[in-house]
């Protein structure tokens, strides 16, 4: 994984500034993505639109249109069948793109299966790759290791993600993110270091759980420590949290071992806490 300093140097190394303007010029740049409830599109639109890049998506010839449920069940079985599903053929020629923008949704803590099947058909040696996602808790950290292991000749970058419920703050979040990545020009103040971590106060505690709040994947999770850093406009903590014990119905079964977490946190001045991301 590539820190925000080496992102930065690829991107100077390999782009010029266009006079009057913040984008930056280049090698031509691709962005492609897979998107099955419109969320990751509209990611991927913003960033083409913002980088004045080729956009295009990953379709598969067996579309998941079921609801969720279904769609869950469909994936359950492909990986029990060690299978992905089919695509249609990607138009663009990928030698003609040095930098590639890679969005997906998460599903089962990874990238959506198509793209599963697009990384299986390629080979992207020697390319910059940058990817970016949507997802209900989180994921991008798991996908971009696992992206990683499959194409490990190209270069990837660390990339930008954002939970469904804050597609409203995404625009926002995806300017800062091209312009802390060299991708942009323009001012950009990099977010300091995190405090060192200490127990969480009560107060810090109530933060945590409005931030969390009713999402079914976080009601057993309970705050242990937390560093804070000042953001725009407000404060970002970083929690770290585990499963609350659960009762054991049968005292002859051992129950797993509390998972721990990363949670996320940002207050914004007026606004009420919202969790960004998990890490597990």
């Amino acid at each position: 994984m590539k820190t925000l300093k080496m992102m930065m140097g690829v991107a100077a190394a390999s782009m010029l500034v266009v006079a009057g303007s913040t984008k930056v010029e280049a090698q031509k740049v691709l962005v492609l993505y897979y998107s099955q409830t419109s969320n990751t599109k509209a990611v991927a639109e913003c960033i083409a639109n913002q980088l004045n890049a080729d956009i295009e998506e990953i379709v598969a010839v067996n579309p998941y249109d079921g609801d969720f449920s279904a769609t869950i069940e469909r994936c359950k079985e492909e990986q029990k069948a060690g299978t992905t599903p089919k695509i249609k053929p990607i138009k663009a020629d990928l030698s003609k793109y040095k930098t590639i923008f890679l969005g997906y949704p998460i599903w089962f803590g990874t990238y959506a299966p198509p793209v599963a099947t697009w990384l299986d058909e390629v080979d992207l040696s020697g390319k910059t790759i940058v990817p970016f996602c949507t997802f209900g808790s989180g994921g991008l950290e798991s996908s971009v290791a696992m992206l990683a292991s499959k194409q490990p000749n190209a270069k990837i970058l660390d990339g930008y993600g954002v939970r469904a419920a804050r597609m409203k703050a995404m625009h926002m979040e995806v300017k800062e993110f091209l312009l802390g990545s060299g991708f942009l020009r323009g001012d950009f103040t990099a977010p300091g270091p995190f405090s060192v971590p200490h127990l969480v106060s009560d107060e810090e505690a109530a933060i945590f759980n409005a931030a969390i709040g009713d999402y079914p994947m976080m009601q057993n999770a309970k705050a242990r420590t937390v560093a804070s850093r000042t953001i725009p406009n407000g404060i970002e903590y970083l929690f770290t949290a585990t499963e609350k014990p659960r009762r054991n119905p049968d005292p002859n079964l051992q129950m797993r071992p509390p998972k721990e977490m990363e949670v996320y946190v940002i207050v914004v001045n007026g606004q009420a806490p919202e969790f960004t991301k998990v890490v597990r």
